[in-house]
């Protein structure tokens, strides 16, 4: 199915700050791959950069064929430093970065313990209103079509959507995003092996909403 695959020598990395709870993955696909995650709170805009270069090792940033990171909906500090730090070291580095909806790992981190064909994700937003996605997944396995792109709607206007979508699971998003990293990693890796290679600018967070 997959005719691109990754040189054994080469890993793709994922990094996920739109939560609280920082997130990395790295894999090459083939027999090596590892994934940790740390509650930091508002720590991790200090501590991202420490954290990253211990991961890492024992590769080194050379070993990297890509990066995958979180755009959002999530925290707003959190999301644009991780998008920040995927960016300067997509560009340093010269490798493409992959921008994945957060709600789109969450969903597919389902996919891999309760397949199905339809996931309606849903993350509490600012003033009472929700983060909301429907996925499908693609019927070959390799990843989700979005049937309703991420988007801020109130509980009704949700409620709505949903009754008009046949046979879904709904999912409510933990508060904690960074245990979906490993899906992050996957969902890009999907896009990678198709080809796909977004330059490092055309990464940008997606918020939802104003900070204000």
């Amino acid at each position: 199915m997959h005719s691109v695959r990754l040189q054994p020598h080469k890993y793709g990395l994922a990094i996920h700050t739109s939560s609280p709870e920082l997130g990395f993955a790295l894999s090459n696909f083939a027999d090596d791959s590892r994934t940790a995650t740390w509650d930091l709170g508002r720590d991790i805009s200090n501590l991202l950069h420490q954290y990253l270069i211990e991961f890492i090792q024992p590769q080194a940033w050379r070993d990297l064929a890509f990066i995958a990171v979180a755009k959002g909906p999530g925290g707003f500090t959190g999301t644009r430093i991780g998008v920040v730090t995927a960016r300067t070291l997509a560009q340093q580095l010269d490798i493409p970065v992959f921008a994945i909806s957060s709600l789109a790992a969450v969903a597919w981190s389902y996919h891999t313990t309760e397949p199905t064909l339809v996931y309606a994700v849903q993350l509490p937003a600012q003033r009472g209103q929700l983060h909301t996605a429907i996925y499908q997944a693609n019927p070959e396995g390799n990843g989700l079509v979005p049937l309703l792109p991420d988007t801020v709607l109130t509980a009704e206007a949700w409620q709505t959507k949903l009754d008009s979508c046949d046979g879904y699971k709904l999912i409510h998003a933990p508060n904690q995003l960074g245990t979906s990293v490993g899906s992050l990693l996957e969902l890009a890796y999907f896009d990678w092996q198709q080809g796909k290679r977004p330059n490092w600018s055309e990464a940008l967070p997606f918020y939802g909403q104003h900070p204000v």
